[in-house]
């Protein structure tokens, strides 16, 4: 008789499946401002970072939203999507990693050429004070967030509605489907870790200067570099 393979479960899909329980059965409804990390990692008892993980997760799939500074929150959701096991939303092949690859390019080149037009002192002080958290980074997750907010307040400074919402939606994405791939590559190696960093530096120098071209042209730059990265990490693990 042929068995079906039982997949391992890891411990923040537990904790993001218990979560979307919650949601579907209404005890946490839209709008409802959910505990902070450390509070649900102590009701769960688990460690802060699976927390940071489930919500990721629940992020890339549509269920809450966060705000910095604010808290997170459950939003408005399209009930086929409660279907989904979290898991779903970060299973994602090599061609879907590269397309998804493609667009954030196509977005994020545009977002830093007009941030760099367009910045206000505010947006300005948004994106280094990412920048700096992304340096004083002290452990993966954390420099994880961080450089999403990073690349979020680049687009936030671009002051295009439609532009902030797209960003959004493939930037979560990014930070759950990419989250072992960076990992095992980005932050595995101090001088490429160094080297990321120094590249969010660059970027930042040349919207503060208002160079619309360099900015363009480092974003690119950086985007081509962690595609790099990342398709490495499927080659090896094809190979």
């Amino acid at each position: 008789m042929d068995y079906k393979r039982i997949r391992p479960r890891k411990i923040y899909e537990e904790v993001a499946e218990a979560i979307l329980s919650m949601i579907k059965s209404g005890q946490l409804k839209p709008g409802d401002k959910l505990d902070s990390v450390q509070q649900i990692a102590e009701s769960f008892q688990v460690g802060r970072s699976a927390v940071r993980e489930a919500l990721s997760a629940l992020r890339a799939m549509g269920l809450i939203e966060m705000h910095q500074g604010e808290g997170t929150y459950v939003r408005a959701f399209d009930s086929k999507m409660l279907s989904l096991p979290v898991h779903t939303a970060l299973l994602m092949k090599k061609e879907d990693v590269k397309n998804l690859l493609e667009v954030r390019r196509i977005l994020e080149m545009g977002a830093v050429e007009a941030a760099a037009s367009r910045w206000t002192d505010d947006q300005l002080d948004e994106i280094k004070e990412a920048l700096d958290q992304m340096k004083g980074a002290n452990d993966e997750e954390l420099g994880e967030e961080a450089d999403f907010l990073f690349h979020m307040a680049i687009a936030k400074a671009s002051q295009n509605d439609l532009l902030i919402s797209l960003m959004n939606n493939v930037s979560e994405m990014m930070v759950t489907t990419m989250r072992e791939t960076r990992r095992l590559w980005l932050y595995s190696k101090k001088s490429t870790l160094e080297r990321l960093t120094q590249e969010h530096s660059s970027i930042y120098e040349a919207i503060a200067n208002r160079d619309e071209a360099e900015a363009r042209r480092l974003m690119l730059d950086h985007l081509q570099s962690v595609e790099e990265v990342l398709m490495k990490y499927f080659h090896e693990i094809e190979a």
